[in-house]
């Protein structure tokens, strides 16, 4: 997250949000308790942050309560996802479906893997009207480099977007 930061901030990886500027399209973050919480801190947190609203428009960004080091864990990670529980990870998961649901966002931008995993899972199951989607994936479509190939997690609203 923090070469992202800087390589946008010193120009290298150059990303924009002009495609959303008409489409207005909402989107949330989840803080993934390894990289912030266990790890790096409120600094991966705020990184992540600047990099999706130059990528989405800052006036698209529609922050979680609480977030940073407080937000709520997804409760995929920790071999959570390949325990064999679903019935529990999705209780427990029950918690980050309404907070993401509350932020009223069209899409929940993820930069970690198995947080990726449970929260699609969790909005499928859930019968969530947001779409889970990988960081990567909206900075490849803010740099008009998306491929047709990678618009699996993409609503009908965005999977043509730049093509």
């Amino acid at each position: 997250m923090q070469l992202y930061a800087q390589w946008i901030r010193e120009g290298k990886l150059r990303v924009n949000s002009d495609w959303n500027r008409d489409l207005k399209i909402k989107f949330t973050t989840q803080d993934p308790c390894n990289q912030v919480r266990k790890s790096y801190g409120d600094v991966y947190a705020e990184d992540l942050r600047f990099v999706i609203k130059r990528v989405v428009g800052e006036e698209n960004f529609v922050d979680m309560t609480p977030n940073f080091s407080n937000n709520y864990c997804c409760g995929g990670g920790g071999g959570a996802l390949q325990a064999g529980y679903p019935e529990a990870r999705r209780s427990f998961g029950k918690i980050k479906f309404d907070q993401i649901a509350a932020t009223g966002a069209d899409y929940c931008i993820t930069p970690c893997h198995n947080c990726h995993s449970q929260i699609h899972d969790l909005s499928g199951y859930f019968e969530g009207k947001y779409h889970t989607v990988h960081l990567w994936t909206i900075i490849c479509l803010a740099m008009g480099i998306l491929g047709e190939n990678e618009r699996t997690y993409l609503g009908s609203d965005l999977s043509k977007v730049g093509l």
